[in-house]
């Protein structure tokens, strides 16, 4: 271990940062040894001390095995903060509010479309805009979309976007309470008016994926999961929306800041008390938010149906087209533990809840999991684990080292078909350019947050 970096062994998956300075707690970071070169010479351990000296935080300051540098946070942070002396930042949650991860199940065995594979990744790009500044195939009024960010994925179903089972295993029944449009500028319901139903670019994707292993046969049968088994994950969140409404209320924190005495050991981390004005503001739009993300993932879901229905010619009972679940790593929520509310920021993590789905996405090339929450997770982590595999270098430093074409060549030869809107696109996702997804989930599984249940590998995607 370098002299300068404080992280200290408390076992095997545990590593404390000692309190010191304006620290307010300890921070705790779950890692293997073998991962925490990396994340001292990231200096994400950093932005954990920081977190750590911000008034009203409840027990440590957390960080999850796919840590890594982001603003303010770290990505892969969580933090719990008291509703009386307590704040509330969107720098612990970030730009891409509600990013999730939405699985379905099907009937099929992968040899059943192993020879559509290619139409159906072909369909599923033309069916569902992608890319940066994508927009979509609906025009919303600005109303219209104001009725989508107080009713999510509800707001879908009920304009024919899939069916209300679906809102049965989405967080939240895919709508967060307290969403008010009010508190969303008109330049984010703008940029929101023409993206629901698109997928977006940067480490957003649309898998079709082979279940290659089953770890937990109880739980993976309830979620009806068997081993061969053709399953598709979404990954994407609020688009343009999301990030206008984290840039609006990140100027607004810092006066807010300023105005309660909030010294701040980092300008990225301003924020106001969690029931102020201020606060109560940032959290009804970050919900707004969070409600477009889930009915943006519903729609698409909606078209992947539509997709497979089409090229493979079977009916919605045939395919058994199901989602197993939906949630949320980049959201705060007001949640209560051992008896007491409290506001909670998970960033680049996820929600691990006893007898709740996990889902974990890879990247391409590398698996995916589902996992399931625990009580271990609600007694050290406010009931929180990793969100994915973390990345280890910057898109730029990604660019440097792979092209997009030749990456696509080489997931072709590894069985994988790949379309995406650009090359270069491709090159900024290359699995190298991540953290090894199967150490990640390995951390939390042997730590105790979340147990494994499921590992899926794709051999189709789509990328924006």
């Amino acid at each position: 271990m370098s002299p300068q970096c404080p992280l200290k062994k408390i076992d095997e998956y545990r590593w404390r940062i000692e309190k010191t300075g304006s620290m307010k707690t300890e921070g705790l970071i779950f890692a293997s040894e073998k991962m925490v070169p990396s994340i001292c010479s990231d200096n994400a351990f950093q932005q954990v001390s920081n977190v750590a000296a911000l008034p009203g935080i409840l027990g440590k300051s957390l960080a999850m095995p796919d840590i890594h540098w982001g603003y303010g946070f770290p990505i892969g942070g969580v933090a719990a903060f008291s509703l009386d002396n307590g704040v509330i930042s969107p720098g612990g949650i970030g730009y891409d509010i509600n990013c999730g991860v939405r699985l379905l199940r099907t009937n099929l065995l992968k040899k059943d479309i192993e020879k559509h594979i290619k139409n159906l990744v072909s369909g599923l790009f033309s069916n569902i805009p992608s890319g940066v500044g994508s927009t979509g195939k609906i025009n919303l009024s600005s109303q219209e979309v104001k009725n989508v960010l107080k009713k999510g994925a509800k707001w879908a179903v009920s304009k024919g976007f899939g069916q209300n089972d679906d809102l049965e295993n989405t967080e939240e029944t895919g709508m967060l309470e307290g969403a008010e449009s009010s508190t969303v500028s008109q330049r984010a319901i703008e940029r929101g008016r023409e993206q629901l139903g698109t997928l977006g670019a940067g480490n957003h994707f649309l898998e079709i994926q082979e279940v290659v292993e089953v770890f937990d046969k109880d739980f993976a049968e309830k979620l009806k999961i068997f081993p061969g088994q053709v399953t598709l994950m979404i990954h994407t969140g609020s688009r343009g929306l999301g990030y206008q409404v984290c840039d609006d209320y990140i100027k607004e924190m810092h006066s807010a800041a300023k105005k309660y005495g909030i010294v701040l050991p980092d300008r990225q981390l301003a924020c106001a008390p969690v029931l102020s004005e201020e606060g109560r503001k940032y959290f009804s739009a970050m919900a707004s938010a969070a409600n477009y993300a889930w009915a943006n993932r519903q729609i698409i879901m909606h078209w992947v149906r539509e997709t497979f229905m089409r090229v493979l010619t079977k009916s919605p009972k045939d395919l058994g087209l199901e989602l197993v679940y939906d949630v949320a790593h980049n959201i705060g929520k007001f949640e209560e533990h051992s008896g007491k509310r409290i506001f909670i920021h998970r960033k680049g993590a996820t929600r691990s809840f006893p007898g709740i789905p996990v889902l974990i996405p890879g990247t391409m090339g590398t698996a995916s999991y589902v996992l399931v929450g625990t009580e271990q997770a609600l007694k050290e982590t406010w009931g929180s684990t990793c969100h994915g595999a973390g990345r280890t270098m910057s898109r730029t430093q990604a660019l440097k080292g792979m092209r997009g074409n030749e990456l696509a060549r080489q997931l072709e030869n590894n069985g994988i078909t790949v379309q995406a809107k650009t090359w270069k696109t491709l090159a900024e996702e290359a699995p190298n350019a991540y953290k090894d997804v199967d150490m990640v989930v390995d951390v939390c599984h042997n730590a105790g947050i979340s147990k494994k249940v499921a590992k899926m590998k794709p051999f189709g995607v789509v990328k924006g």
